[in-house]
């Protein structure tokens, strides 16, 4: 990245988990030292950056005026005005996370959702969604008409977000599929290129967790899936479900986890 100018990041987490910043710590090629230092310049997120409070605020307010990317993690609530989802208090005001990703999508260069509740609604947005979540994805495009880069996963694999924003820097714009995810990641479901396929192939299928053979019967959600979690692999690349003896859950798929469950049939 040394002759690209470094691009600044906001990373707005809305209703979710944190675990896309979670397993972002857990990068290691590159690591999150070299993403923060050499390849962005992170102006906002509320879990790791030094400012808190109203400083905080500030830093964001004044980033909307530069050139950034921005990432929004986690769904929308919408109900009751997104009062249910509050991700700041600035100068008496409450922030809802429906109000800060409008006014940063409104002007940023690029808008990137990571993780599967802000591309499709996810985990909180599954039924009864008491809070009227919706993706990120669906919320800025009916308030402001723009699209998104959709990274999914439950959480994204750290690869996924820097490898995507690395492109964005060095190249432009990348390829996508007919759902706006990078083809590069999401160009295969786990099906086509499992180490198991040919037990499928066979018809080998495992009648319970932890058997050989393929899990096609046990639920695997691999044939509908699309990442590429078998080569990848994560935790410093040593393992995945399926190496560890158990079925796909689809967590990076549309619909997840309500079409996906029960997430092993026995």
């Amino acid at each position: 990245m040394e002759n690209k100018k470094k691009m600044n990041l906001i990373w707005i987490e809305a209703a979710g988990c944190s675990g896309n910043i979670i397993s972002l710590l857990n990068g290691c090629a590159p690591n999150v030292g070299y993403f923060l230092t050499d390849m962005v310049n992170l102006k906002y997120n509320n879990s790791i950056m030094k400012a808190q409070g109203e400083e905080a605020q500030e830093q964001l307010l004044a980033a909307l005026h530069t050139e950034f990317i921005l990432i929004v993690d986690g769904a929308i609530s919408t109900k009751d005005n997104g009062i249910y989802n509050i991700v700041g208090n600035y100068k008496g005001k409450l922030i809802t996370g429906m109000e800060e990703v409008k006014r940063a999508a409104l002007k940023a260069k690029y808008i990137l959702t990571v993780g599967t509740c802000a591309c499709y609604g996810g985990i909180s947005a599954a039924k009864p969604n008491p809070t009227g979540c919706i993706s990120a994805a669906e919320y800025i495009k009916k308030e402001i008409n723009r699209e998104v880069i959709r990274i999914p996963g439950c959480p994204a694999h750290p690869d996924w977000v820097m490898g995507t924003i690395a492109h964005l820097i060095l190249f432009g714009d990348m390829e996508l599929d007919e759902d706006r995810r990078p083809v590069v990641f999401y160009g295969v479901t786990i099906h086509d290129i499992c180490p198991r396929r040919s037990y499928f192939e066979k018809r080998i299928f495992a009648k319970s967790v932890g058997e050989e053979g393929c899990m096609f019967k046990l639920g695997c959600r691999g044939p509908v899936t699309k990442t590429d979690c078998p080569t990848r692999k994560w935790n410093d690349y040593v393992n995945w479900p399926i190496g560890d003896n158990t079925p796909c859950i689809g967590c990076a798929q549309k619909g997840f986890p309500d079409a996906m469950e029960p997430f092993i049939n026995l």
